[in-house]
């Protein structure tokens, strides 16, 4: 699983507090601290794009 956050974030925050290990605030936005999202991870990250109040998670 890969995931990015699009420009339209309003960094909220939520998604990283749903999964640390892979979200991360940037200066301006959430950021993705990894380039594939581990296995045990990939529910809680898709958790945090169904929960996205803006929708800026993509999940391929």
């Amino acid at each position: 699983m890969f995931v990015r956050v699009e420009d339209s974030c309003t960094a909220c925050g939520l998604c990283v507090d749903t999964c640390p290990e892979v979200f991360q605030m940037g200066s301006q936005i959430a950021e993705v601290a990894v380039s594939e999202v581990p296995a045990e991870l990939e529910d809680l990250v898709q958790q945090a794009a169904d929960e996205c109040p803006v929708e800026a998670i993509v999940v391929e």
